[in-house]
C-alpha cells in the first residue's frame, strides 16, 4: 500500500505540473505580440517595432510619456498593424501625475479607430473619428449638481459623424462611464478593455488592490476588424504627465453557442447610449465660467474685496472731511 500511495502522489504531482505549464502556455499563446507594447521599448536606433510616435511623445526606459507636465502639448502612439481579431481584451498600464493640486488636465484616450497618427482636439486625437474611444478625463471645469466628479472614464462609439464636446464632457455622445480616482497614485494603475461578442466592458485597477473593479458594461456594440489601437493625450492651459507603461492585447474566444463566421466590416455602432444629462450654461464672460472655487480664484476674490473695502474707506474719509469743513464754515 505504501508503494501504491507514493506512486499515486508522484503521478498527481506530475499531472499538476503539466497543467500549470499548459495553462501558462495557453495564456502566452493568446497574447498578440504584434499589438503589444512592453519594456524594453526601443528596437534598432530610436524606432520601436510596430509602433509609431507622434507629437510630444517621448520614449524612456520605464515609460512612454505622451505629454509632460507643460501647457499645450499633444502626443500619441499608434500600432502599425491593423487588428484582425474579433474578440479581444486590451490591458493598459498607465500613470497620470503632475504638480497641480486643484487644477490639472486634460486627460488621455485609448483608441481603436480606422485612422491613426492624426493629432487633434479630442485628448490628442482627431475629432469626428471612426471607431471607439475610452477617454480618461481629468479636467473638471464645470459647476452644478448635474456633473459627475473627475477624473472620469467614459466610452464613445463614433461612425465619423459625431463631435466630441469638451464643454459638456462628451455627455451627448457618451456610451457609458464611471468615476475613477487614478491620478497621482503611488502604485501602478491599470485598465482592462474587453470586447467580446458585441459586448464592451471596461474594468479598472486604480485602488492598489490587485483586482479588477467593473467600470461599465455596454451591450450591442459593433466594431469592425482592421482598425488600429493607439493612445493619445493632451494638455491645455492645465497640464499633467500622461505615461503609458504597457499595452497588452489578448485574443479571446467567443462565449456564444452560435459562432458568427463573418467578420464585421461595417461602421462602428452601438444599440444604447447613456441618457444625456442636462447642462447648465455658465454666463458668457462671467468670472466663474472657467471652473469651481479653486484656490487662485478665492485668492483673487479676497484681494479684490480688500481693494474694494480700501477704496470705500478712502471715499468715505474724503466725504467726511468735506462735510466737516462745510459745517465749520456755517458758523463764521
Amino acid at each position: 500500500m505504501e508503494v501504491v500511495r507514493r506512486v499515486t502522489c508522484r503521478l498527481l504531482a506530475v499531472f499538476l505540473l503539466f497543467c500549470c505549464v499548459l495553462a501558462e502556455w495557453n495564456t502566452q499563446d493568446y497574447l498578440k505580440r504584434e499589438h503589444t507594447l512592453v519594456k524594453p521599448y526601443s528596437g534598432s536606433g530610436l524606432a520601436v517595432p510596430q509602433w509609431d510616435f507622434v507629437g510630444t511623445t517621448m520614449v524612456t526606459n520605464n515609460f512612454v510619456r505622451l505629454t509632460s507636465d507643460h501647457q499645450s502639448r499633444q502626443g500619441a502612439i499608434w500600432n502599425t498593424q491593423p487588428c484582425m481579431i474579433k474578440n479581444w481584451e486590451l490591458h493598459v498600464q498607465f500613470k497620470v501625475h503632475g504638480s497641480g493640486k486643484n487644477l490639472f488636465g486634460d486627460g488621455f484616450g485609448i483608441w481603436y479607430t480606422k485612422d491613426r497618427n492624426q493629432l487633434g482636439p479630442v485628448f490628442g486625437n482627431k475629432d469626428f473619428f471612426t471607431g471607439m474611444a475610452i477617454l480618461f478625463d481629468t479636467y473638471s471645469n464645470h459647476n452644478g449638481p448635474h456633473n459627475h466628479e473627475h477624473p472620469y472614464v467614459s466610452a464613445m462609439i463614433n461612425n465619423g459623424t459625431l463631435h466630441y464636446d469638451h464643454d459638456r464632457d462628451g455627455t451627448h455622445t457618451e456610451l457609458a462611464g464611471c468615476e475613477a480616482k487614478f491620478r497621482n497614485k503611488d502604485y501602478d494603475t491599470y485598465a482592462a478593455i474587453r470586447y467580446q461578442d458585441n459586448i464592451l466592458k471596461v474594468s479598472l485597477d486604480t485602488d492598489g488592490k490587485n483586482g479588477w473593479k467593473e467600470c461599465f458594461v455596454a451591450h450591442g456594440v459593433k466594431l469592425p476588424i482592421g482598425y488600429f489601437f493607439g493612445a493619445s493625450a493632451a494638455t491645455g492651459d492645465l497640464a499633467d504627465n500622461h505615461d503609458i507603461i504597457s499595452l497588452k492585447l489578448y485574443e479571446l474566444d467567443s462565449i456564444t453557442k452560435k459562432e458568427d463566421s463573418s467578420d464585421y466590416r461595417g461602421l462602428p455602432s452601438a444599440d444604447f447610449f447613456a441618457a444625456p444629462r442636462d447642462h447648465i450654461e455658465d454666463p458668457k464672460g462671467a468670472f466663474m465660467s472657467g471652473g469651481g472655487w479653486s484656490g487662485w480664484k478665492i485668492f483673487i476674490i479676497i484681494v479684490l474685496s480688500i481693494l474694494g473695502l480700501a477704496v470705500c474707506g478712502v471715499v468715505g474719509y474724503v466725504i467726511f472731511n468735506k462735510n466737516s469743513d462745510y459745517s465749520r464754515k456755517r458758523f463764521y
